[in-house]
């Protein structure tokens, strides 16, 4: 069975052209499941059954693997028989009419409002790079937008007169009102100091790095990380994070799930419907608040 797996991870390598994270995943998935197979006595990869298959995911879930986990898993093995059935060293596939579980919902976590006051306080505005990062946090904090988004953004897209930016993805575009903290550090950094990093001025890009060119999703993680150890905040803060802050606050503060999934760019209601968890929380307050017996 070994055999196998080395040239079921060469056909995943160099013709499916899979990252090296992706075949190291399912190559692992896959020797661990072979490994079980042994145990039970099956040393033919040809001989195995659905109950097989199903008495080894029911032992990971009895293990206590998470459901991405036994997803994952699942996805990799039925990968694996698929390859197998395709170069005819098996008959049929025992992973046919399996179903993949069902992932769990993880809850958002988000910031307080008083940490991400914090966060966005320190960028300092004595030099043209704590201008940059400052309109930077702003921005996202303000938008919700994805960092591939923020980065993405160019000049153009921004209108500081009627107050948006115009967020274009492979999903579509969408348009997001700009509060008025982000448009003025969006103002100062574009009246003082984009035009002083750049390099080239036919550059596009609303955020450029030190070189002048566009920052990259890596050079954004490096500066939030920054701002996260002087800001003493001890959660891990992400630029998901800010996302899912964004969403939280506009939930506890009444705006509706509609609004939130336009503005978020969510193809579906659903992935909306996971900040619900914060008004729960807001409903509570307003409560303890209000009622004159709380």
């Amino acid at each position: 069975m070994n055999a196998y797996i080395g040239e079921y991870t060469d056909f995943m390598e160099n013709t499916c052209h899979k990252t090296k994270n992706t075949v190291d995943s399912y190559k692992r998935d896959v020797k661990q499941y072979t490994e079980y197979l042994d145990e039970i006595g099956i040393s033919n990869i040809k001989n195995t059954t659905q109950t097989n298959v199903l008495s080894y995911i029911m032992l990971l879930q009895k293990q206590g693997r998470a459901s991405s986990t036994v997803s994952r898993v699942l996805a990799s093995i039925r990968s694996y028989y698929l390859y197998l059935l395709r170069n005819g060293q098996i008959d049929s596939d025992p992973t046919m009419a399996l179903t993949t579980p069902k992932a769990e919902k993880k809850q958002p976590k988000a910031l307080s409002s008083s940490q991400v006051d914090l966060l966005l306080n320190q960028p300092k505005l004595s030099d043209n790079k704590g201008i940059r990062d400052k309109a930077m946090l702003e921005l996202l904090y303000a938008t919700g937008i994805r960092v591939s988004e923020l980065i993405g953004l160019d000049v153009s897209d921004v209108n500081l007169s009627m107050g948006y930016i115009r967020c274009s993805n492979n999903k579509g575009e969408r348009v997001i009102p700009v509060g008025n903290k982000a448009i003025d550090a969006l103002k100062l950094y574009l009246d003082k100091s984009r035009d002083e990093i750049l390099k080239n001025h036919d550059e596009k890009a609303l955020f450029v790095n030190r070189m002048g060119a566009r920052i990259s999703r890596q050079g954004f993680w490096k500066i939030i990380k920054q701002y996260q150890i002087s800001s003493g905040i001890d959660v891990d803060i992400t630029p998901h994070l800010l996302r899912h802050s964004f969403a939280a606050h506009l939930i506890q503060n009444g705006a509706d799930l509609e609004s939130l999934k336009s503005m978020m760019g969510h193809s579906d209601i659903s992935s909306t419907n996971v900040y619900t968890c914060f008004l729960d929380d807001n409903i509570k307050r307003v409560y303890e608040k209000t009622h004159p017996r709380a």
